[in-house]
């Protein structure tokens, strides 16, 4: 590999003649806890034991007065320089890229040596907030795949997984206190195939939840990769599994956990006892989550009242009071004023990123027409489950964030339509790869992007297993044949 093939894009390059050789008597140290990740998953694909030394072949060093990282690479030694542990973790994924494909395997498959092109790369962020929102709701996602996704975040330098723990199709995080929200609430009977005009249901029971060891485990392992875990309990709406529960929380007779896409009409009713409920489910997600920003939702609240907008900002206030941020959906801004902690999630409009400024909030930049991978990825016949707008590769790459109070980017993998780890590799990937040049580098260039993509960034992707979507289309196994979408 070389020095051109990483992504996302680094911000300086300097090329170098020669090569440092990866062999037996390699050794990494430095700052302790990326010097072990880089023994575990490069010397696991190499087979080779990078052994800890005090004057390593690989050394990273913290040096709080740079920007970003620099890597100097000699014949002798690969020298990282950092901010911080997580700009030295940085670096770490970037000498990974540097070596050949099979170094994202996780057993050697050959004996060949290894080496490192010899250079110097200086890098550091567009963005502080490079994030990707994970819906386990609608179809949950087993925490061993919410793992390997964790991997991928990193290997594309993001360091934020938003998790979209709770919604009207199923409650996926166990809170003690309350056993009917897993009991009840984290499974629904059937669920619906696609998204015709025409509602079509299978007759197979879904559901699956997570424990608090399963949550803690989760943030261990992504804090390893220095990336946040931002929980997300969607409130005043998005509420009817919480609802089929504890009918209690809701207006009206006993409901089970929807089965359908798109919004409910039944959401919480704004009650004292609603609030204090939902302050203890608060209570135990902030418990298990050190993330410093818990998101509460506030999006696509039929027949909402201002009572329901109370009910919201006591739940903020709550948060607030417990030393924490909040965010919440571009909605929330027309279903109560905001408290000025609460960043905004602006994924309708342009407009909602002034509208936030003028009242003071943070802004993150989630907009569903460049940023929901989800939707489908082209318009032929054969593209599976065609739901959304037409949102291309290219169309990813294309755009451009304004930059006023915006504290960064996130995209977003919805997954009514994604019913298996396959399909949300096939509508990440390779989009995210898109996002994270976009989130990351300051230049780009879509033709020198697509070329690095095709030629050595996918082949890194099927080293390691992701099931992405080939950029000239859909293999015949990734094909929904019979399963309407509802293309916009």
């Amino acid at each position: 590999m070389s020095f051109h093939s990483l992504l996302p894009r680094p911000r300086r390059v300097e090329y170098a003649s020669g090569q440092l050789p990866l062999d037996i008597r390699t050794s990494v140290g430095g700052e302790p806890s990326v010097a072990r990740w880089f023994r575990r998953h490069v010397g696991a694909a190499t087979g080779l034991p990078l052994p800890l030394a005090a004057k390593p072949t690989i050394e990273f060093r913290i040096d709080p007065h740079i920007n970003g990282h620099r890597l100097e690479i000699s014949p002798d030694q690969a020298l990282v320089t950092a901010q911080h542990t997580a700009a030295a973790h940085h670096a770490a994924q970037t000498l990974r890229q540097l070596l050949p494909p099979d170094a994202f395997r996780r057993a050697p498959i050959h004996d060949e040596p290894m080496s490192l092109p010899c250079g110097v790369i200086e890098d550091h962020p567009r963005f502080g907030w490079r994030g990707c929102h994970l819906d386990v709701a609608r179809h949950f996602v087993a925490k061993r795949e919410v793992l390997r996704f964790v991997d991928l975040l990193a290997m594309h330098k993001l360091n934020v997984l938003h998790l979209h723990l709770t919604d009207d199709q199923g409650w996926r995080i166990e809170v003690p206190q309350y056993p009917e929200l897993t009991r009840i609430g984290s499974w629904r009977e059937r669920s619906m195939i696609g998204r015709g005009e025409v509602p079509e249901f299978d007759r197979q029971p879904h559901g699956g939840y997570y424990t608090t060891e399963d949550l803690l485990e989760i943030v261990s392992y992504a804090a390893e990769h220095h990336i946040t875990v931002v929980p997300e309990i969607d409130v005043p709406g998005h509420s009817q599994a919480a609802i089929a529960a504890y009918p209690e929380l809701g207006t009206g007779g006993p409901v089970a956990v929807w089965d359908s896409w798109g919004v409910s009409e039944r959401i919480l009713a704004p009650r004292r006892t609603t609030v204090d409920f939902f302050r203890d489910v608060l209570d135990h997600v902030m418990s298990l989550f050190p993330s410093p920003v818990i998101c509460l939702g506030g999006d696509e609240v039929p027949g909402a009242t201002p009572a329901h907008g109370a009910l919201l900002r006591r739940l903020m206030e709550h948060v607030h009071n417990h030393g924490r941020r909040t965010s919440a959906w571009d909605d929330a801004t027309h279903l109560v004023s905001l408290p000025a902690e609460t960043i905004v999630l602006s994924w309708q409009d342009a407009q909602a990123v002034s509208r936030a400024a003028e009242a003071g909030n943070d802004v993150l930049l989630c907009p569903e027409t460049h940023f929901y991978l989800d939707h489908r990825q082209s318009d032929e016949p054969d593209e599976p489950v065609p739901v959304g707008f037409l949102n291309t590769l290219e169309n990813v790459y294309a755009y451009e964030p304004p930059t006023e109070r915006v504290l960064g980017l996130q995209a977003q993998v919805w997954t009514e339509q994604l019913d298996s780890p396959a399909r949300i590799d096939y509508a990440t990937f390779p989009r995210l790869c898109a996002f994270a040049e976009v989130a990351w580098s300051s230049e780009r260039d879509p033709a020198e992007f697509h070329h690095r993509l095709a030629h050595h960034h996918l082949p890194r992707l099927d080293a390691f297993g992701v099931e992405y979507r080939p950029l000239d289309g859909p293999y015949p196994w990734q094909l929904r044949p019979g399963v309407e979408g509802r293309p916009r």
